[in-house]
């Protein structure tokens, strides 16, 4: 049972500040890290793998510094989102290499064991080049795992993965967490934590904007003020029908289409179809004008 932990931890290039102070805590299971793109996600990663010094605070493991303590390293296995550049090796000489790095007793039987594990024994005689991007990312979480690490920290793993492998990387990680270990991902996909991880920590611009139950924090996104985009055939009187119900905060009227900000999603999506037919005014189109991540996320950081 092994404990990452993450105190005032911060790190930027120049004058670019890509983790802000950050401080949390990764225990075992697996633990979902959400964020957009660019929310500094794979810095963190690479701080919490022994990759990358913190420029100020501290990453521990059970209260060990991680950062140039090569016993570490043995606890940690990372999964890399880039691309694999020893295309020239087949998998099981990819995997082999990695458990000779690690100077394990028996390097072949751990490389087998392991290839089994993530049910990619017979392609392992290919090369890594002729690979499906599924067939990658499996190969690399073998070479991560081949050491037997109580920690597997995993950047943006299911990047265009199809559906099949997605599900079969996603009981491998199920599985890992039910042994005990402590499993972290990285994604910018709500969906994707929601199926794997009940613990979530969310980053944004490089701040922690959230931590705890994937539960609690789906419904602080689903609450948060929601902005809609509205056009049907009369806007004014649907406008003036609209600003009486509680679950609207405000109506703007911008040239073709009403702008709505909705603080009662739930209410809102119901009642608008009644409220538009009982004043005779037919709805054209609903859209959500602020549904991007980076809004979610915002709102988040905000609170």
């Amino acid at each position: 049972m092994s404990t990452l932990v993450l105190d005032s931890a911060s790190r930027w290039f120049g004058n670019v500040v890509a983790v802000n102070d950050v401080s949390l805590s990764i225990g075992p299971g697996v633990t979902g890290l959400l964020g957009p793109n660019g929310a500094g996600k794979t810095t963190l990663m690479a701080m919490m793998s022994g990759f990358l010094a913190p420029s100020s605070g501290h990453v521990t493991l059970d209260g060990q510094p991680v950062w140039r303590n090569t016993a570490i390293y043995r606890q940690i296995g990372l999964v890399p989102e880039r691309e694999l550049s020893f295309g020239y090796l087949t998998g099981r000489q990819f995997v082999r290499a990695n458990a000779d790095l690690h100077r394990l007793p028996d390097a072949a039987a751990a490389t087998e064991r392991i290839l089994e594990e993530v049910d990619m024994v017979e392609p392992a005689a290919r090369r890594l080049d002729t690979y499906s991007k599924g067939m990658r990312q499996r190969i690399k979480i073998a070479a991560a795992l081949v050491h037997d690490p109580a920690v597997l920290l995993l950047d943006e793993p299911f990047n265009g993965v199809d559906p099949r492998q997605r599900m079969h990387l996603m009981d491998l990680l199920r599985r890992l967490g039910d042994e005990g270990r402590t499993v972290l991902f990285s994604s910018h996909i709500l969906e994707e934590v929601e199926r794997l991880a009940r613990h979530i920590e969310v980053v944004v611009s490089g701040r922690h904007a959230a931590s705890g139950d994937f539960g609690a924090i789906r419904r602080l996104m689903t609450d948060r003020p929601v902005q809609y985009a509205v056009q049907s055939s009369d806007n004014r009187a649907l406008a003036a029908v609209l600003i009486a119900q509680p679950a609207v905060r405000a109506v703007s009227l911008r040239a073709d289409q009403l702008d709505v900000q909705v603080d009662d999603l739930g209410s809102f999506a119901v009642g608008l179809p009644g409220w538009a037919r009982q004043h005779d005014v037919t709805l054209f189109e609903l859209s959500p004008s602020d549904e991007s991540l980076e809004s979610v996320f915002a709102y988040l950081v905000a609170r």
